[in-house]
Order: C-alpha cells, then structure tokens, then sequence
C-alpha cells in the first residue's frame, strides 16, 4: 500500500466509485462505436496502462470485444517502457500496433540531436511543416519534444496510422489535474476532420482520477507499473528530456502541492495548447 499504509474502507469505496464513472465511459462507448473502430492509446505509463486496465476489466464483465491499442514511438523512449509493453501486451492478451514516422527518423539517421533536412522528408511531412508554420525552415535538429518533434512524431504518428487504418475512435488516458490546458476535456468528444487530420472522436475515461487517487488504485488492485516510478520519475515523456524530481517512489511525494509534470520538457508544456489545436492529444 502507498506509505505502506493500508486503505480506510472509506477510501476504497470512494475509489470503486471512481472506477465504476470510468467503466460506464467504457459502456457507452460499446453502444456508440464498433470495437473494430477503437483504439487505445497505450505508451506503457501510468495513465494509459490505468485507462487499459479499466477498459480490458470492463470488457472482462460484460462480455465486450477488446479493442486493438496503439503505441507511439516518438523515437526516444525509455528501455524500461518498451519492456513493459512487451511484457504486459503478451499478459494481458492485447494486441498492440506502433505508430511511427519512420520518414523523419530515417532523415536524421535515427539519431537524436542531428539535422533532418526538410527537403529530404516525403510530401506528408513537408506539408505538414508548413502547416504548424514553419514553411520556411531548411532543417531542424532532431528532439522528440520539441514543437516540431511533438508535432511530427506524435500527431502526424497517430493521425498516418489513423488514416491508413480507418480508425474512428481513440482512447486517451487524460486526467483533469494533469495538466492545465486538459482541465476542460470532455469524456467523449469529436474531432472534425481539417486539412492533414482525420475526423475521429476522442475517448478519455480517467478524466475525473486525481493523481493519488490513480496510486491508491494501483497500489490497492495491484497493478503492474513502469519501475521508473519507484525511483522517482512522476511523469514520463521522451527519455531524454524527462527529469525525477525526487528520489522518492512516485506515489510518496506531494502530489498535492508540486506540478505532476515539472520534470517534463517545459517549453513544450507552456505550447500545450498551440500543439492541441494542432492535433497533439
């Protein structure tokens, strides 16, 4: 248990509940939408493996199909959850695609800090350049994080694959105190297609757990979970840009009174929004 102290009867009901809001998103996405048309969103790290285990427990007891998840691979990735996606998809029976822009990633020699030419990238990823602004630009650096990188390696990632496999649906494992920009997300929203984006609706069915209330469940139901969080790490992004900001297990520090996400690449936070209206999830 987190502190090694165990969960109050009170509590445990309180996180039931919470549980209970997520598998009745899941429910109702089973009435709208045709597993086939579904995907989760699964990087391997806290949120997206709760939203998983939520949803593969609700298809458990009602009898639902299990969607296909998606993961991102941005091209900078920690070891550690590459290994728990191997492992955990083979135990829990998921089948997992990887969405990547092997474009970009052969132009830099898939090398993180080296130059990608523009002119030598395919025309989806030059259009796409312009689009965010950025039309007259010859080259960039390689970085997963930065606007260009987020862009073309996550966004662009997610909506090829889309595209090339008629998905309607994502599930995202978004939480309202996660970050600020997230605070307004609704659980089923839908997405206009524009130019270079699929149309599609967007699933979030954690909105509503608070970053303790999400180790409690961990810690209670005992999930499995990346070993980067015992050693500090709150949240997780591309490998070299992500900092711990403690040496204590995640779940162990104040959550309540420090930003979850401080040990992330923060001029890429304070673009949240701008990368949002651009298609970033």
């Amino acid at each position: 248990m987190p502190n090694g102290k165990p969960l109050s009867k009170q509590r445990i009901e309180e996180l039931e509940t919470y549980i209970h809001i997520s598998q009745n998103i899941v429910r109702e996405a089973y009435r709208q939408f045709d597993p086939k048309d579904i995907r989760l969103v699964w990087s391997g790290h806290k949120d997206s493996t709760l939203t998983l285990w939520i949803w593969r427990e609700t298809c458990k007891k009602y009898g639902f199909e299990m969607p296909r998840a998606v993961t991102i691979d941005e091209g900078d990735t920690f070891e550690e959850a590459e290994e728990f996606l191997a492992k955990m998809s083979k135990e829990w029976g998921i089948q997992l695609d990887v969405a990547k822009n092997e474009d970009v990633l052969r132009a830099c020699n898939y090398t993180l800090g080296a130059d990608v030419w523009i002119k030598d990238l395919n025309e989806r990823n030059r259009e796409e350049i312009k689009r965010i602004g950025f039309g007259d630009l010859e080259r960039f650096p390689f970085e997963a994080e930065s606007f260009i990188g987020n862009h073309l390696m996550k966004s662009v990632a997610l909506n090829v694959y889309l595209e090339e496999n008629d998905v309607k649906v994502i599930v995202q494992g978004l939480r309202w105190d996660e970050q600020p920009v997230r605070s307004d997300d609704p659980y089923f929203e839908k997405v206009e297609a524009q130019y270079l984006q699929p149309a599609q609706v967007r699933i979030r069915p954690i909105l509503h757990i608070k970053e303790r209330a999400l180790w409690d469940i961990y810690h209670h139901w005992k999930l499995p979970f990346v070993s980067l969080y015992a050693q500090g790490y709150r949240s997780l992004g591309a490998k070299t840009t992500t900092q711990k900001m403690s040496d204590l297990p995640a779940w162990e520090q104040d959550l309540e009174n420090t930003v979850e996400r401080a040990g992330r690449r923060q001029d890429k936070e304070a673009a949240m929004a701008r990368l949002r209206a651009l298609g970033y999830m």
